[in-house]
């Protein structure tokens, strides 16, 4: 095992070659060229990898860009974080806007502020309080959704999956020309409560279709509740 002694600084504007280090900060312009490995990145400033980065853990509060993959067990994204290949964290914190070009895999992913992936996201537990756009599938055993803004995925997956619209003080932070729903092609799982929610299918157990909901097809092989609010062309037991 190779022991990480040296630390990076990079304070205004400089550039460095990649490789091992112990703690690696940039707080202003910083390029790191070639793949960087560390203990814990932080980035204040405007910072740009051209390479992959494993850490242990991994803080954006400024603008960083990493040209590469991602291999961490904490990373939170308080600024503008862009990732150009995929993402294996094992907890993941978005309060400022992160976009990830490839896949998601990890445990935890908690959204904040707004995330935009363009392939899957694969985790345990997901939870968003905030925006998102899923181009692929969103896959995680708990999903709980409050819906604030642009909620967006291709399919969804999961054991357990909670949707729903919660007015709160906040809701001003996430004005957009979308209206509060979230929509998806596919909803699947084995429990299913969801609301404000436009989808074409939902397959599930036990299914609780709340109010201000735009479904074409529901299959269930348990119980299935449909409020009075919610548009449903078809619901059928199998």
């Amino acid at each position: 095992m190779v022991v990480k002694t040296n630390d990076l600084l990079i304070n205004g504007y400089g550039t460095a070659n990649g490789g091992q280090f112990r703690n690696v900060q940039l707080n202003g312009r910083g390029i790191v060229n070639g793949d960087l490995e560390c203990i814990d990145f932080e980035c204040n400033g405007a910072g740009h990898i051209n390479g992959d980065l494993k850490a242990e853990k991994i803080k954006i509060s400024g603008s960083g860009k990493i040209n590469g993959k991602i291999d961490a067990q904490h990373m939170s994204i308080e600024g503008s974080g862009s990732i150009y290949e995929d993402a294996t964290v094992k907890k993941m914190k978005i309060s400022g806007k992160g976009t990830v070009a490839g896949n998601i895999s990890g445990e935890d992913i908690n959204i904040r502020g707004k995330a935009i992936i363009d392939g899957n996201c694969e985790v345990d537990t997901f939870t968003s309080e905030g925006q998102f756009i899923v181009g692929g599938l969103l896959s995680a055993d708990e999903i709980q959704i409050d819906i604030h803004g642009e909620c967006k995925a291709k399919e969804i997956g999961g054991q357990t999956i909670n949707i729903r619209y919660k007015k709160s003080g906040l809701n001003w932070l996430f004005k957009t020309m979308f209206s509060p729903r979230l929509e998806a092609e596919l909803i699947e799982g084995d429990n299913i409560n969801i609301e404000h929610t436009n989808t074409h299918t939902i397959r599930g157990n036990n299914v609780t279709i709340g109010p201000d909901c735009e479904i074409n097809l529901v299959e269930y092989t348990g119980v299935c509740n449909i409020d009075k609010n919610a548009k449903v062309n078809e619901s059928r037991k199998i």
